[in-house]
């Protein structure tokens, strides 16, 4: 009963939108049971009538504003599709902000552009520190990692998951760039670019074009970075599984001839 006192007059919504998939709208009226149908204002001024059949049916509730723009999703009061979505936008458009917290969770939206965010500059700004007291950001991820992999000896794990074009690839790169940094390796050549040496290899049997990627990896990748007990790294490996064989169709000649002279090699 605690949360349909919510729905009062003038307690935000947020209601389905066949061309914005979700819009914010006001209630006019206090929701009480057995009422069939909300009286709501949108965001343009039309009023509308939101059919509710039962307490169930009633719209997702928004967040205040002051929660606005939030770094963790976790921190919105309300968290459900239409407030991550909304968030997410709001960071992307209006703070220009790709990174946003989920807990542990990193959220990033691909900018589909190079951004002056991951120069090593930047990179000394997130060593050291703690993920609470610095912007969402792949680095802030890693020297997590880094820092609970250098005081407890163990080894540890970063997953890195998204649909095609999502920038997963990308992200890898950055964060073993991270690695390199803080590991001592940034006067060699650089770990990243050794161990996605082998990624051209791969790709020219293992990609396909998908509706949102022309060279989508139909394959994962498993990457181990080795450190030494100071930190600094002394090794890397890449393993790739789960090739879809199914997604390629056919090879080009140039690959083919690729694979067989680096198996000469």
């Amino acid at each position: 009963m605690a949360t349909l006192e919510l729905y009062s007059k003038g307690a935000s919504v947020w209601v389905p939108d066949p061309d914005e998939v979700w819009v914010s709208a006001q209630l006019l009226q206090d929701y009480k049971p057995g009422v069939n149908q909300l009286l709501l204002q949108l965001s343009n001024g039309n009023e509308v009538h939101y059919p509710v059949g039962s307490p169930s049916d009633l719209p997702p509730l928004g967040n205040p504003d002051i929660l606005e723009g939030e770094n963790d999703l976790t921190a919105l009061s309300f968290l459900h599709e239409p407030a991550v979505l909304h968030n997410l936008r709001v960071r992307f458009l209006d703070y220009n902000n790709i990174y946003t917290y989920c807990g542990i969770v990193l959220v990033a939206i691909n900018p589909y552009d190079q951004l002056p965010i991951y120069g090593e500059e930047v990179i000394d700004a997130y060593s050291g520190q703690d993920m609470t007291d610095m912007e969402p950001h792949i680095f802030s991820v890693a020297e997590e990692a880094y820092r609970t992999m250098t005081r407890s000896g163990k080894n540890q794990s970063i997953i890195i998951s998204g649909e095609s074009g999502s920038g997963k690839t990308v992200s890898a790169k950055f964060t073993m760039r991270y690695f390199a940094v803080v590991g001592g390796a940034a006067q060699q050549t650089s770990v990243e670019e050794r161990v996605l040496a082998s990624n051209p290899i791969m790709e020219s049997i293992g990609n396909a074009k998908t509706t949102r990627n022309d060279n989508s990896s139909r394959f994962g990748k498993y990457i181990e970075i080795g450190f030494g007990r100071k930190g600094d790294i002394i090794g890397a490996n890449m393993r790739t599984y789960l090739l879809e064989k199914s997604r390629v169709v056919f090879q080009v000649n140039v690959g083919l001839r690729w694979i067989k002279l680096f198996a000469h090699l």
